[in-house]
């Protein structure tokens, strides 16, 4: 949230500034153009810069001009509070003052005075909006009943004509805003959206990777790792071992207690494996009973002490629900060799599983390097 307001007040000063340095090229102009203009006629009334006949104070409405920028660039540079205000009423001020000068020499100066409207929709500020076109409509009601009927004899009609120009750029200010803000909502409805599709992607591509019942990776999603990581085996050099673990007499878990008994087992089994892996391994369902780890930037030691943790822990959790029995794994472990492919890294540690059954279960047993299916056992 305070990343958001600051960046939102970073953006409102870029706006404050971009909008006054727009005065100051518009007022930059319009001096150059005016400087051009009495140098290049030959009106004895124009070179005085003062027409009396016309109430057109000349010098007066520039030096205000000048003035009020500096007073609105100081008030920018030198205060923290204030900008928009500033900004807007400097805009103000210099409009109108703009509108005097020019308005003798110029048709149509007039809209210079639709310039603060403009500035209203800049911001896309609505309440801005209506109190410009309302504070327009009055001060140039003022303006024209109090010099530019008496003095200058401007007739009724034009009046009525730019109040009606007026209203319509503060009706069509408000056009562009009310749209500005559906489009900005239809976005922000598609990004809602689009971040809701992403997320339901997310968890459908993870339903398709993840064992419902256990939360560790499927068989699918597996195999799909293992030979990723065998092709980095042979092309990097990593180190990996493959370790296949078989929960004891699982089917006399479920002949006794129930297969939901059974269903328990298994999910304690994969949370006690899943909280034992490092970051660098990978822990699956293999199908039914079985499991499967894929050790990862490991020694063959290292990994033969993380599978027999894994065992140890296993064998010490508590099952009220199954007797008290302790429930017991039996793992086969083999250390990967370049070039011996999936095939072969699987007939080894099968191998070694199978002999850990064989010979008594709840042990380790790694698969030999020296012979293809001979497997080494460790004994708890």
């Amino acid at each position: 949230m305070y990343i958001n307001l600051a960046n939102d007040t970073l953006n409102a000063e870029i706006w404050h500034r971009r909008i006054l340095s727009g005065y100051w090229v518009l007022v930059i102009f319009m001096l150059a153009a005016q400087l051009i203009f009495m140098l290049s006629t030959h009106m004895p009334e124009v070179k005085t810069v003062l027409i009396p006949s016309k109430g057109h104070l000349f010098i007066g409405c520039n030096i205000m001009i000048v003035i009020a920028m500096i007073l609105a660039e100081m008030w920018l540079r030198t205060t923290l509070q204030y900008h928009k205000q500033a900004v807007v009423v400097c805009g103000f001020i210099v409009s109108y003052l703009m509108y005097f000068v020019l308005e003798p020499f110029v048709d149509g100066a007039q809209m210079t005075l639709m310039m603060p409207i403009m500035i209203a929709l800049v911001y896309f500020d609505q309440r801005l909006l209506h109190g410009l076109g309302l504070i327009s409509l009055l001060f140039y009601a003022g303006v024209y009943l109090g010099l530019e009927r008496p003095v200058l004899d401007k007739p009724v009609l034009e009046f009525l004509m730019v109040e009606c120009v007026f209203i319509v750029f503060v009706v069509m200010a408000q056009a562009v805003i009310v749209r500005a803000r559906e489009a900005r909502e239809h976005l922000e409805q598609l990004t809602i959206s689009e971040q809701e599709l992403m997320v339901e992607r997310a968890i459908s591509d993870k339903m398709l990777k993840i064992d419902a019942l256990t939360g560790l990776y499927n068989h699918k999603s597996f195999h799909e790792y293992l030979d990723s990581l065998l092709e980095q085996c042979e092309s990097n050099g990593l180190r990996l071992q493959l370790a296949l673990f078989d929960i004891d007499n699982f089917k006399q878990v479920n002949d006794t207690y129930g297969h939901w008994v059974g269903d328990l087992v298994l999910k304690e089994v994969a949370a006690k494996m899943g909280s034992l892996i490092s970051l660098n391994d990978f822990s699956a369902r293999y199908g039914g009973e079985e499991f499967a780890v894929i050790f990862t930037d490991k020694s063959f030691h290292d990994a033969y002490a993380a599978a027999e943790k894994m065992r140890i822990n296993i064998a010490q959790m508590e099952h009220p629900y199954a007797g008290d029995k302790p429930i017991t794994v039996s793992i086969g472990l083999c250390d990967y060799q370049l070039g011996d492919g999936k095939e072969r890294l699987f007939r080894k540690t099968d191998n070694a599983l199978y002999e850990a059954k064989r010979s008594g279960k709840n042990t380790v047993v790694t698969a030999s390097v020296a012979h293809d299916d001979d497997p080494v056992m460790s004994y708890a």
